[in-house]
């Protein structure tokens, strides 16, 4: 767990940089007057917690703090707490259902963002639990992820079940379904296409594909996961939009948290969109995908100590 807490820490320091530093020197020069508030919330924005978020938690620290001696680490500490109660309800880890079997994961999300890896990372880690794992390479667009997801079949030891680039993606998913039926696989995989270019085609697609599973078994998707790359920002937001407008994106997962200064997208997408954020990335390595806690997360993105107990 140490090793995890200390990688979150490391993952958000790009974010967690300028607040540090920019409410810092606010704060040695001058009382938490007026202009210091605006300043304090334009470092915010810019982190990318959301114009909304920014302003509402600047306006209860002035409540608090108005035109008083305050410390940067106070500010700070404030602001983490805040964020922290505000993602708490929506820090969920993602639950398989053991009497669903298969249960039927659809990974959703634009290409780059990371879906086929972060397949691979959380087929790894539910191996680990004893469960039986297949995957269905849907996104039928492009050779080399088809490709990718083989060598995550490989390296984890999952059977992938694919068809040759431009083959029709809802027949290939009832192939796979078909599958992990008859083999008893406790979750399939589903990866899907991410091109955002010609959108109606892939949305189209995407709810065909939900139609085929549905005729397999009536609840499934039993999770529908959007896949957001976290160095993209607010761009996140419309893609949330349009993924949900096409299937029902049940969670979140957050990627590249490590590669970005817009770590606080988080909290944004948590205010506009009330969807669960299952598991965050913040690094390559398999152990580097872990489940969201809101309070980690908190203090990382404020530049202060995570706890091992929380």
């Amino acid at each position: 767990m140490t090793g995890w807490l200390e990688r979150i820490k490391q993952g958000l320091s790009r974010t967690a940089a300028p607040l540090v530093s920019g409410i810092g020197g606010l704060l040695t020069k001058r009382r938490l007057d007026k202009d210091t508030l605006q300043d304090i919330e334009d470092l915010l924005i810019m982190a990318d917690v959301g114009t909304k978020t920014a302003a509402a938690m600047t306006a209860e620290l002035a409540k608090d703090k108005f035109d008083k001696e305050t410390t940067d680490k106070e500010v700070r500490a404030f602001f983490a707490d805040k964020i922290a109660q505000k993602l708490e309800p929506f820090a969920k880890p993602l639950v398989v259902d053991p009497d669903k079997k298969p249960f039927v994961i659809l990974m959703v999300g634009v290409n780059g963002a990371g879906k086929t890896t972060t397949i691979g990372k959380m087929a790894q880690q539910m191996k680990e639990t004893g469960l039986k794992i297949s995957f269905a390479a849907a996104d039928t667009f492009r050779a080399a992820a088809v490709e990718q997801l083989k060598v995550w079949g490989e390296r984890t030891g999952c059977p992938v079940v694919s068809k040759p680039a431009g083959a029709d993606a809802a027949g290939l998913v009832f192939d796979a379904l078909a599958a992990a039926k008859k083999n008893g696989d406790d979750v399939l995989f589903i990866d899907t296409a991410g091109r955002l270019q010609n959108k109606s085609e892939l949305m189209e697609e995407l709810q065909k594909i939900v139609r085929i599973i549905k005729k397999q078994i009536p609840d499934a998707p039993h999770a529908c996961l959007q896949v957001l790359d976290a160095t993209v920002g607010q761009n996140a937001h419309s893609q949330v939009k349009l993924f949900s407008q096409a299937v029902p994106v049940t969670g979140l997962i957050l990627t590249k948290l490590d590669g970005t200064a817009k770590g606080g997208v988080a909290v944004a997408l948590a205010d506009e969109f009330k969807l669960p954020l299952h598991l965050i990335g913040v690094g390559e390595q398999i152990t580097d995908l872990h489940p969201f806690k809101a309070r980690d997360y908190a203090a990382s993105l404020m530049g202060l100590p995570v706890k091992e107990d929380e």
